[in-house]
């Protein structure tokens, strides 16, 4: 039996892992119905804004899917190219739009989990080490931990039930 027939499970994992909720908020209810007047709002004695964290998801997990693809792709400078300019969106509809964006890159990195010719052992020719796992835990615990952050600056607000 090759490895590829045999990892079905532990792609099923890591794709409950990716889709996350099971110790701690879905992305989904982290992001929904926060008000217009705190996506900028850093609270008092908090590093980022709500908007900051959405980006900085949105932005990390970008890299690591289009790393996961492709040799020829470039990672953004560290760390400016993983944090947004300023705690506030530059256009009213910009959170909607990471939003999207953050569920779209998740979608296609699940499905390079849930495709069996990707064989998520085998280091990437292009990296130092990296395997499709290991970008896969990497994308579910740097999520899990910045949308900690995020339910914490709601509750900080006063917006989180």
């Amino acid at each position: 039996m090759s490895i590829m027939a045999s990892d079905t499970g532990v792609r099923e994992h890591l794709i409950w892992l990716l889709e996350g909720g099971h110790a701690h908020a879905k992305f989904d209810d982290a992001v929904a119905g926060l008000s217009k007047e705190h996506i900028g709002a850093r609270p008092q004695g908090a590093p980022y804004s709500a908007w900051e964290l959405l980006e900085h998801i949105r932005l990390a997990q970008h890299d690591m899917l289009h790393f996961s693809m492709s040799a020829d792709y470039v990672s953004p400078a560290w760390p400016e190219g993983y944090w947004p300019g300023a705690p506030a969106p530059e256009h009213e509809g910009d959170w909607n739009k990471s939003v999207r964006a953050c569920r779209k890159d998740l979608a296609e990195f699940i499905g390079l989990i849930r495709d069996p010719a990707q064989d998520i052992y085998k280091p990437f020719p292009w990296g130092n080490g990296q395997t499709l796992m290991r970008e896969a835990l990497q994308i579910a615990d740097h999520n899990a931990y910045h949308l900690g952050q995020l339910v914490l600056v709601r509750r900080l607000l006063g917006n989180w039930s």
